[in-house]
């Protein structure tokens, strides 16, 4: 169904990465505190112009992938990433306990705020942040709390979240906005679900936490919503939310049944459980079979994709050999990207017979550096990375509760050279 294009190595572990909503620009954060956007390469050559004639992958073999921007955003690792609705505002957080919003053209930092600490007064790490709408953005922490800032509020170091929620006992590893209703006016969403330790919750963005699960008995840690699927009256309105564990295992669970899940599809078995699934992505319209597909990363390295209605496995993908996935995601062009270790692959449908289709935080920004493919290395050479690099692995692995190690895989083109 996919086939691997190229290869992206970075300079540390990822630990988030975001995709444009409206252009093909990636952005990842990493655990040596980094944040970089990438301008994905064209898939095939449309325009005259001679700049762009070398950077069709189809039809030269080589990729040229443009870095928009780089710089060290935070003093430790980058935990999450998230861009606004319209994309003009990329967020970013991390183990500093700052969140940022930088300007997504250029990187330049806008505003910034200090994540609440925790209970014991102590610096509180985020695990992801939403933009839910223009005006609210959601940011979650490691010891479980849920703030939401107003974005209409000054954006200054002292600006308090509007509302702060625990809908779980464990920290929050994933969040999914429920579409809205007919009968909505905005258009926004207004309530989201979230996992966190081993329940589900459904929190609404006036009337707090409405509902939390019942122990599912096993790590609730990704999850993804699906419309569209058949109605049976009565039963189901054909619209579930679907969610990854840790033994390998996708829970269907009914919108507006949130007290226990209604089916299972084992993705990966194995002798004890199988491995987590750390990353769901819905399959957009217009790629694939035209069926309802989601893609799956799992803590082996592999990428399986799940049919909705037989829901089962119908394909499987290699992002690595040794490090899970943890990011997944479709640009604007329909090409997957994958990303966990130290790398990010770009991966396209298989062509086939249905084709037609300014402040001081160490923000030392090199904007508009261009990397061609089989490039030499260009080492940035930060003296505290490889420091925080490593505290930020074992946080990660104590959150993730996976154990994992360091290797970079191989695709079919290797862009070196793009620290």
């Amino acid at each position: 169904m996919f086939e691997n294009l190229c290869t992206l190595p970075l300079s540390s572990e990822l630990f988030a990465q975001a995709l444009h909503p409206t252009e093909p620009i990636l952005a990842v954060g990493l655990s040596g505190g980094h944040v970089e956007a990438f301008r994905l390469p064209v898939i095939a050559s449309t325009s005259s112009d001679d700049d762009d004639a070398d950077t069709s992958v189809l039809s030269t073999g080589t990729s040229t992938i443009d870095t928009e921007w780089r710089t060290r955003r935070h003093k430790g690792s980058c935990r999450t990433l998230a861009y606004s609705g319209d994309g003009e505002v990329l967020y970013s957080a991390g183990t500093d306990g700052l969140l940022k919003a930088a300007n997504s053209s250029t990187g330049q930092v806008v505003s910034k705020i200090l994540i609440p600490f925790d209970p014991s007064g102590k610096l509180d790490p985020p695990t992801l942040i939403h933009a839910l709408t223009p005006q609210t953005l959601l940011l979650a922490t490691d010891s479980a709390a849920l703030h939401l800032f107003d974005l209409r509020a000054p954006s200054t170091l002292s600006t308090k979240p509007s509302q702060t929620h625990r809908p779980h006992d464990d920290y929050i590893s994933s969040l999914t906005p429920l579409p809205p209703t007919e009968t909505s006016t905005s258009g926004f969403s207004k309530q989201w679900v979230t996992t966190g330790g081993t329940t589900l919750a459904v929190t609404d963005l006036r009337r707090g936490v409405l509902v939390k699960s019942e122990d599912q008995e096993e790590e609730l840690l990704s999850s993804v919503f699906v419309g569209g699927l058949p109605s049976r009256p009565g039963r189901s309105k054909g619209q579930k939310v679907l969610v990854g564990s840790s033994n390998g295992v996708l829970t269907l669970w009914e919108r507006g049944v949130w007290d226990d899940q209604d089916e299972r599809i084992i993705v990966d078995g194995g002798r004890g459980g199988g491995e987590s699934l750390d990353a769901l992505v819905l399959m957009p319209e217009g790629v694939g079979d035209g069926g309802k597909n989601v893609v799956v990363g799992v803590g082996d390295g592999t990428i399986r994709i799940v049919k909705m209605g037989p829901n089962k496995v119908t394909a499987e993908l290699r992002h690595d050999e040794v490090e899970g996935v943890v990011g997944l995601g479709f640009d604007v062009e329909g090409r997957l990207i994958s990303g966990g270790g130290s790398i990010i692959k770009v991966w396209q449908e298989k062509m086939s017979l249905g084709e037609d289709s300014g402040e001081d935080d160490s923000d030392d920004d090199e904007p508009g550096a261009k990397k061609r493919a089989m490039d030499g290395s260009d080492s940035d050479s930060d003296a505290d990375s490889s420091e925080e690099e490593e505290k930020g692995r074992k946080s990660r692995k104590k959150r993730r509760k996976a154990n994992r190690n360091k290797n970079v895989g191989s695709g079919i083109i290797g862009l070196k050279g793009l620290e």
